[in-house]
């Protein structure tokens, strides 16, 4: 079953580019750039296996604003 990520709300200034990555940050995968949230996206391979994943947002301004979680 496939893993699915909800970015609700997003400090900073738009756009913004999202990236789902590893645990360790280390690994990243581009998913979007988004103007504003809601936004819903599955996780996809190879990290759609791992137990920890992080998301990534890279504003316009280049500030980083990363978000994990262990499923």
């Amino acid at each position: 079953m496939a893993v699915q990520v909800t970015i609700n709300s997003l400090t900073g200034t738009s756009p913004y580019d999202v990236y789902i990555c590893d645990g360790s940050v280390s690994n990243c995968v581009y998913i979007a750039t988004i103007s504003s949230p809601p936004y819903v996206f599955n996780v996809p391979p190879p990290l759609d296996t791992e137990t920890s994943l992080c998301v990534k947002v890279i504003d316009t301004n280049g500030c980083i604003i990363t978000q994990c979680d262990t499923f």
